[in-house]
């Protein structure tokens, strides 16, 4: 008789859910299924008069568990040792911050009559940026009168995270921050819609949404504290009692598949499920993170997460997304830091610029691999969606210098390309620059995945060494190794988050070596880009720019002669 065993992985994306079913035993991946959201446009509710909304209808979140369980299921059916009964645990992980607003009983707002049709009432994205007033006014307050609040995320607060969203909510939306007695974050609602219970005081929250992106820290006493928030407003100080006073890593045990859900999906009651998180942090322990190891998580953006030991204070590191302990792996320090757009980026040009399909990237790809390094003439800023990581700033936007009468699409595709990974780079140089140590890199996503190009460019601009992720699907895989935890050794899974990993992940033999005189020409070019970076996105930098566009002219006459 077979002793094979299994966890389930749900990976909730911008645009979709995938479920992933897992041997534990080794991290064969027998089953995936995805099922992309049909409400809004792919799955995101925008404001045509306010580019900086994006939100979610937690509809969608419901529809695609029961969808893509219930396919992964009937994959893996095909495989002949698997049965329901023997899937052990699961795992889950979403975008965010992603928050909605619940009313008393657990119900998202969006689902009351009164609300149908407001957008205030959905859950918002990862990617909605509508508060950036806010944000700057709690970075504002928290560095004058908080200062601890702010260390351990960067030193600057996000329009993309918790506070700021509901702030916002409050200050423009007044009669749904009134209704909602709480916000709760996707990965939170979603393992509580699966357990049966999401009464906002029975929640479990897990400490990467919590640490990450709502001022959580063990050591300040959790969330910021009631008088802080009356500071901001007295409303949002009246709010902290009703959200939560304790988080929690993912191989705590959120709860145990409800007989409803259960039903639902087609699997037995009572499987444990794991406490989430947000998918980079997931994808990151899919893809084997460790100390030393930085895992780049490649997609529409990056996120670039690794590990430290909680060796006695760790120190601040400006302009990371955060220092969170046990957000990554439990006993650990994990540390994010990202860039808002990457694939965006590509997609953008393409679609709106060049108005291609899929086809053009591939063209486009391969003409600009026909480019050598600095050939194009051309420097770009990555910032078209704004700053993640190191600045931190939602307003600032794209750039692209150089072009003349002869610039063609391909170079300056390569161009944005390069741009990101000199991004890439200036997040690398910051962590080390404060004592983090980035031994090795493993890049996951589609991107690593199908792009060769960008990844050799990675590591030309780097100087470092790309590997690339076993799993195509980290994230997943990672939700479904935070199962096989929760499940424990008794079960058939693991005690420990490590020992899960020695089992579950691995990287693919292909690596992306760095090319010396390629490197040689990317450090002349990243100085340019580094001036650029620091003269428009570093207030105060004093730094003549006049030479720069005939600088960029002399390194193309210099490769393409």
């Amino acid at each position: 008789m077979s002793d094979a065993r299994y966890a389930l992985g749900l990976d909730y994306g911008t645009n979709s859910v995938r479920a992933l079913i897992v041997d534990v035993r080794d991290g064969r991946e027998i089953a995936t299924f995805v099922h992309d959201y049909t409400r809004g446009e792919a799955g995101i509710i925008t404001d045509p008069s306010n580019p900086h909304v994006a939100r979610q209808d937690p509809a969608d979140y419901l529809d695609g568990l029961e969808v893509c369980v219930r396919g992964a299921l009937k994959v893996a059916g095909e495989e002949p040792d698997f049965a329901p009964d023997r899937l052990i645990g699961i795992g889950v992980d979403t975008t965010g911050s992603t928050p909605l607003p619940l009313d008393r009983e657990g119900t998202p707002l969006a689902f009351l009559p009164e609300f149908a049709g407001n957008p205030d009432a959905l859950a918002w994205l990862w990617k909605d940026h509508s508060s950036v007033v806010e944000a700057e006014k709690i970075t504002t307050l928290a560095a004058e009168h908080r200062p601890q609040y702010l260390h351990k995320c960067g030193g600057t607060y996000s329009s993309e995270w918790f506070w700021s969203k509901i702030w916002h909510c409050l200050n423009t939306a007044p009669e749904v921050f009134e209704a909602a007695y709480s916000w709760v974050e996707c990965c939170d609602y979603v393992p509580a819609v699966m357990v049966g219970d999401t009464h906002p005081e029975h929640i479990k929250h897990g400490v990467c949404a919590a640490g990450h992106k709502a001022m959580y820290a063990g050591a300040y006493g959790g969330l910021p504290d009631a008088e802080f928030l009356a500071l901001v407003d007295p409303k949002l100080a009246a709010l902290r009692g009703r959200l939560y006073e304790c988080a929690y890593d993912s191989s705590v045990v959120a709860g145990k598949l409800c007989l409803l859900w259960a039903e639902k999906l087609g699997l037995p009651e009572g499987i444990p499920v794991a406490v989430g998180a947000f998918d980079a942090h997931h994808g990151a322990v899919g893809a084997g993170v460790a100390e030393g190891t930085l895992v780049k998580i490649i997609g529409t953006s990056t996120c670039d997460i690794t590990v430290a030991p909680p060796r006695g204070t760790f120190p601040n590191v400006p302009g990371v997304c955060g220092i969170v302990e046990g957000s990554v792996l439990p006993g650990y320090f994990g540390i994010e830091a990202g860039q808002s757009a990457v694939g965006d980026i590509f997609n953008w040009f393409v679609s709106e610029v060049c108005e291609g399909d899929a086809s053009l990237h591939e063209e486009l790809t391969r003409q600009a691999a026909l480019l050598k390094p600095g050939e194009s003439g051309l420097l770009a800023l990555d910032w078209n969606n704004g700053n993640r990581t190191i600045l931190v700033d939602a307003r600032l936007t794209g750039l692209l210098l150089g072009q003349t009468l002869h610039t063609n699409q391909a170079e300056i595709y390569r161009a944005l390309i390069e741009a990101t990974a000199f991004g890439a780079l200036t997040i690398l140089n910051r962590m080390e620059e404060y004592g983090v140590s980035v031994e090795r890199i493993v890049n996951c996503g589609g991107i690593a995945e199908k792009n060769a190009l960008l990844m050799q460019i990675y590591a030309d601009v780097t100087n470092r060494t790309m590997e690339v992720s076993r799993s195509a699907q980290t994230c997943a895989l990672g939700a479904a190794l935070f199962g096989a935890v929760a499940a424990g050794a008794e079960a058939g899974g693991y005690a420990t988050t490590e020992d899960a990993q020695a089992h579950m992940t691995g990287v693919k033999a292909l690596k992306y070596v760095p090319n010396p005189a390629a490197h040689e020409v990317y450090a002349k070019l990243y100085g340019l880009y580094k001036r650029l970076h620091d003269a428009l996105g570093v207030k105060g930098t004093e730094d003549d720019l006049s030479d720069v566009m005939k600088v960029l002219l002399d390194i193309k006459g210099e490769v393409s002669s």
